[in-house]
C-alpha cells in the first residue's frame, strides 16, 4: 500500500485521484508520519437519475422560472 504525506497530497490531489481511479490502488495519506486517511476507488453504484434523486422521481414543467403570483397558494 502506497503512502503519501498530506502536504504532497494537497499539492497533487487531482492527479493522485486520477491515479487511484485508473490503477485501483489504495493510497494512505499521512500527517506527521501517522496515517490519517485512505484514498481508494469508488465502488458504489452509479445513479442514473438526475442529481442523485430517487429513480422514480420525474421532473415535469419548468423548474427554473419563478412562479407567477396566481400559481402560488399559501396556507392561511
Amino acid at each position: 500500500m502506497q503512502t503519501i504525506q498530506a502536504s504532497e497530497f494537497k499539492a497533487r490531489c487531482l492527479a493522485i485521484m486520477d491515479q487511484v481511479a485508473e490503477s485501483g490502488e489504495v493510497i494512505v495519506v499521512t500527517k506527521n508520519g501517522k496515517p490519517v486517511a485512505e484514498l481508494h476507488p469508488y465502488a458504489g453504484e452509479n445513479r442514473s437519475s438526475p442529481f442523485g434523486l430517487h429513480p422514480g422521481l420525474r421532473i415535469q414543467g419548468d423548474i427554473v422560472s419563478p412562479l407567477a403570483a396566481d400559481d402560488w397558494e399559501a396556507l392561511a
